[in-house]
């Protein structure tokens, strides 16, 4: 999300999610005993994106600066891995290694080789630019799910008005480099993590202030929404319980039932994003403004691509 929505988001995000009896018991708390928040640096302009490799590296983007970063998972070292970055987004490891990033500069999906190789792997849909691409995922068979929600940027060459007809999500089957819409009725689509098994996909209507979850068909197609909570998001991630990480207001934790279970707190104006690292993937990791955190876990992150 751009600095410019920030305030603009706070008044679309509740102060905190529903909160019930599932959040009371102390055995459904997915941080683990005693951890508190680890900040690593709070140098960036303002964070997002974060995904990590194979070996539990955290890669993420520090957009207005137009760099994608890379957290080295052993010494704990940060580097600029790519500048300029197409002013990346949202971030996604791909099964052979390689970065998929929205690449918001000039409304893009890129896919980046572990050697800083870039491929542009969608320009337009329906002949014309993307609003902006902000999130994705990629389900086991290679496929990509991404948001497209409309942030005007003011680096953007393009007229700052909406270029589809409305903000979406869709599918780009593997191999293809013609994308589906996939849903019709999001006010503004933003974080976005599937399941694993590729089942499910969560999907969170920032604006909307919900967030929904889809049974994923073979072809692409989403079926029967469900509500899973009412609350919104900017990024997501999911844990090897099936437990789902919504971001603003710090991170709220949900189990698959759609029960807030934690909130963790995080001293910074806005949580952007969050997903597992560390050589274990025990490790949160969390990009929040200006800082970027980690939090010891109970639970781990599911296993990479």
């Amino acid at each position: 999300m751009p600095l410019a929505c920030i305030l603009a988001a706070l008044w679309m995000m509740p102060c905190r999610a529903q909160t019930n009896q599932a959040a009371a018991d102390p055995a459904n708390k997915v941080t683990a005993q005693g951890a508190s928040l680890k900040l690593i640096s709070d140098s960036f302009a303002f964070t997002e994106g974060p995904s990590a490799d194979r070996q539990g590296n955290v890669f993420f983007t520090d957009q207005p600066n137009d760099r994608i970063v890379r957290w080295d998972a052993g010494s704990g070292v940060l580097s600029d891995w790519l500048k300029p970055s197409g002013r990346s987004n949202g971030t996604y490891f791909d099964h052979q290694g390689n970065l998929l990033t929205c690449a918001d500069e000039n409304n893009q999906l890129w896919s980046i080789t572990p050697s800083g190789e870039i491929t542009v792997l969608i320009k337009q849909v329906r002949d014309k630019q993307l609003n902006g691409p902000n999130d994705l995922w990629i389900r086991p068979d290679g496929g990509i799910y991404f948001t497209d929600p409309l942030y005007p940027r003011d680096y953007w060459e393009r007229s700052p008005a909406m270029q589809q007809d409305g903000q979406h999500v869709y599918f780009l089957p593997k191999g293809s480099s013609k994308p589906i819409q996939v849903t019709q009725d999001l006010q503004q689509p933003n974080g976005l993590i599937g399941t694993p098994d590729g089942k499910k996909l969560y999907v969170a209507d920032i604006r909307g202030r919900k967030t929904y979850v889809y049974q994923i068909q073979e072809d692409g197609q989403l079926k029967d929404a469900q509500l899973f909570c009412e609350m919104g998001s900017d990024g997501m991630t999911i844990d090897k319980e099936g437990n789902i990480y919504l971001t603003g207001r710090g991170v709220s934790v949900f189990n698959p039932a759609g029960e807030q279970i934690e909130h963790i707190p995080v001293p910074s104006g806005w949580t952007a994003n969050v997903t597992f690292g560390g050589s274990q993937r025990n490790l949160l990791f969390i990009t929040a403004s200006q800082s970027v955190y980690t939090l010891e876990m109970r639970t781990r992150g599911v296993d990479p691509l």
